[in-house]
């Protein structure tokens, strides 16, 4: 299995990484203490995401690098476009996710559909 040189160095320095206490929204994907999951905190200013910050949890390195490409995908964009992400667009965004690991980007944007629910 061969990760991209960008889903490790999301994966080695993740960026926003960590909970967002003033959050505006909050969506989760995975089931808490049942595998792994991720939560995803935005902050909006009108239509637009303003911030993104995210927690993964017994996530794998894909998991993680997900979550920290999604919150640069998101941030200072239309909660409309936001909306239109997929997980390709995440996997493309880390150059690429081995196809045993495409749950990880699957569960990033499962996390973004739920807090923009």
């Amino acid at each position: 299995m061969s990760y991209s040189e960008t889903l490790m160095e999301h994966f080695g320095s993740p960026r926003n990484n960590g909970p967002m206490p003033d959050a505006d929204r909050l969506g989760r994907a995975g089931t808490p203490g049942r595998g792994p999951f991720l939560i995803l905190y935005l902050k909006l200013d009108g239509p637009r995401v303003s911030a993104a910050r995210y927690q993964s949890h017994g996530g794998c390195g894909a998991t993680v690098a997900a979550g920290s490409v999604l919150t640069e995908l998101v941030t200072d964009r239309s909660v409309d476009d936001c909306l239109k992400l997929t997980p390709d667009d995440v996997a493309d965004a880390l150059d690429g996710v081995p196809p045993t690991k495409l749950h990880a980007p699957a569960m990033a944007i499962a996390a973004l559909r739920d807090a923009l629910k």
